[in-house]
């Protein structure tokens, strides 16, 4: 833990690093890491990157629970996913780098560069506890490397929260070699709306860090980068969700503020006005529901944007689109839960409530995007299946896929995508507002003031003519139309692919944003000879076809799922009481295979070592789940 002294720099040519700057609240790790993701992205190299962010609005500083952050991972090749842990931290202070070791986040040989300030300071407490912090954390093989960031930045900035951030980009720019260009033109894009002094201030912090780690690290990482081919963009899933509600030719989004959903109408705010769209706040959730079917009514095919907690306060106005078959688009950023839950952390818990979470009988299209570039053209999809068969379409990401950072090639925009205009000619006569065909389950969307289309809506069982009916025959076949749509939707899908060989002792099912996670943990055990193939599905409601077929050319299949599922020998759980993974329930129940589920909900994204170990103890139990095992 001491002072590093100059020596002769030695440079270590590495595929890929995970890095990470954990701050206080408020302290800019999440603009320091952005840029340099984004510096990065440009240069080439492929990137994923995951927010830590504390569930309070302002913790107390100098505390675990302060712990604020990003981690960045970027190399030679694509990347998918934030890998298993960090090969270096820069980190503010002792606690909150101690937050990220309790949680195992940290390689045991991490560089870590800590601020100097704290071992001797003025206050006895704080000494203390940073001697404690230090004791907890020496059973790893860390490299402990005292920076003084606050002292350094001072001599370019009067207040050091506002400048130690860009030091510490300058501290990574110099280790792994960082196109300062590139960085500096990333500086004057996000501080645009400042003044030149603070741009310039900021670079000059920038540079100060190059030249500390320039006069005091004996050591660089060269990770190449591969040019790419063709023109791409550098995002997170809700500025791609966004753009994707704009190509797909939306016109409204209504919302109404919520963790981590909110930044998709901050995206669409900026540029909507643009393209002839407009972004209404609402009063609360059910309104901003409410605002979308209104807009739909009226010949638009308007978005939502919530989380779980306003999933479920938009449920009656979602069964009533459902209901009067008006399309609509959901996008639902999944939070933890249940209740409010954890605000700034991953799960995967919306996918049942999502399908089934309506009164009634309301069937919707549910579909689940498993990349940030996937988030992009899920809403161009989810746009023409609403307006095509009139129905709810639910796009899922979670906050994994919202906040991360990730390159891919610019989508080459078609017209196509975008919804035409509403057809107002006259209603041939005797065509009903509910005109169901009989083989497809469809029927003319009519928009208001259509010559000859009126007649009233209503979220009551109505028969073709839309009006109120309780006859059993009535409702009955309502209800068979409605499903009979979903079933036509399904048979326009095609069987999802198989990442790895058709057949063999283990297949791992997932969904979403574990999409990377899987595959990687699955080529480590494919690479050591073991027969385990992935299979990633996207829609979920209707589900793809020929699952069943898939799944039976293996002895073993098992989903991996950031949600609950009990655990074999735990008390009272057995095989026949046991709570699945609610893919797993899902898939058990339309296959009838015994199909098996490894879950976890520690509010961060899933680790490809995680996955891996779980597949070799899936793969060494008997074919039949053990008792007592462990998931």
């Amino acid at each position: 833990m001491s002072k590093s002294a100059k020596k002769e720099t030695k440079i270590t040519e590495v595929s890929e690093h995970t890095v990470e700057i954990i701050t206080n609240s408020g302290e800019g790790a999440q603009k320091c890491a952005q840029i340099f993701g984004q510096t990065c992205a440009k240069m080439g190299n492929g990137v994923w990157t995951v927010e830590i962010i504390p569930a309070e609005i302002e913790p107390p500083h100098h505390t675990v629970t302060s712990t604020s952050g990003n981690i960045i991972r970027f190399g030679t090749e694509k990347i998918t996913n934030w890998g298993d842990q960090s090969k270096l931290a820069i980190a503010f202070n002792e606690q909150v780098l101690l937050s990220r070791h309790r949680l195992e986040s940290l390689d045991d040989n991490c560089i870590i560069l800590n601020e100097a300030m704290w071992e001797d300071h003025e206050d006895e407490f704080i000494r203390t506890q940073y001697a404690a912090a230090m004791e907890e954390m020496s059973g790893k093989n860390y490299r402990f490397i005292q920076v003084p960031i606050e002292e350094e930045a001072l001599k370019i900035v009067d207040n050091p929260s506002h400048g130690k951030n860009m030091f510490a980009l300058g501290l990574l720019a110099e280790i792994y070699q960082r196109d300062l260009s590139i960085i500096e033109k990333q500086i004057a894009n996000i501080f645009r709306l400042k003044s030149e002094k603070v741009i310039e201030s900021n670079i000059k912090l920038v540079k100060a860090g190059m030249a500390w780690a320039r006069d005091n690290l004996d050591f660089r990482f060269d990770i190449k980068s591969i040019p790419a081919e063709e023109e791409r963009i550098v995002m997170n899933g809700n500025q791609a969700c966004a753009l994707g509600a704009i190509a797909a030719g939306m016109e409204m989004c209504a919302m109404y503020p919520i963790t981590p959903a909110t930044s998709v109408s901050h995206e669409l705010s900026d540029v909507f006005e643009t393209y002839g769209g407009m972004v209404h706040q609402a009063e609360d959730e059910i309104a901003a529901a409410g605002v979308a079917l209104g807009a739909s009514y009226g010949g638009k095919v308007a978005l939502t944007v919530t989380s779980g907690p306003g999933m479920a306060l938009k449920t009656e106005f979602l069964a009533l689109a459902i209901m009067v078959e008006i399309p609509l688009v959901v996008l639902d950023v999944q939070r933890g839960g249940p209740s409010t839950g954890l605000p700034t952390k991953v799960e995967q818990s919306d996918l049942l409530s999502s399908i089934y979470g309506q009164p009634g009988d309301a069937p919707r299209v549910v579909i689940a995007p498993r990349s940030i570039e996937e988030c992009f053209h899920s809403m161009v999809t989810a746009r023409s299946i609403a307006d095509t068969f009139r129905t709810v379409v639910i796009v899922l990401t979670d906050a994994n896929l919202a906040t991360g950072v990730q390159q891919f090639t610019r989508p080459d925009l078609d017209v196509r995508w975008q919804q035409g205009p509403p057809d107002l000619s006259a209603l041939p006569e005797g065509l009903r507002p509910y005109d169901w065909d009989p083989k497809t389950g469809l029927s003319r969307r009519i928009i208001p003031g259509t010559p000859g289309g009126q007649h009233t809506v209503t979220g009551l069982a109505h028969d073709e003519h839309s009006l109120v009916s309780y006859h059993p025959s009535s409702n009955e076949r309502g209800m068979r139309m409605r499903s009979r749509k979903l079933a036509v939707f399904q048979s326009t899908l095609m069987p999802p692919t198989v990442h790895g060989d058709e057949q063999g002792d283990l297949l791992v099912v997932g969904w979403g944003s574990t999409h990377g996670a899987i595959e990687e943990a699955v080529d480590r055990a494919r690479a050591e000879g073991q027969k385990v193939s992935a299979c990633q599905l996207t829609f979920l409601s209707p589900l793809e076809p020929g699952l069943k077929e898939i799944f039976s050319k293996f002895k073993k299949v098992m989903t991996v799922e950031i949600n609950y599922s009990d655990t074999v020998g735990d008390p009272y759980i057995t095989e026949e009481t046991r709570r699945y993974g609610q893919l797993a329930w899902l898939l058990r129940a339309h296959t009838l295979i015994d199909i098996d589920c490894w879950t976890s909900c520690p509010g961060q994204p899933l680790r490809p070592k995680d996955i891996y170990r779980n597949i070799v103890a899936k793969l060494d139990e008997p074919v039949k789940f053990a008792k007592g095992a462990s998931r």
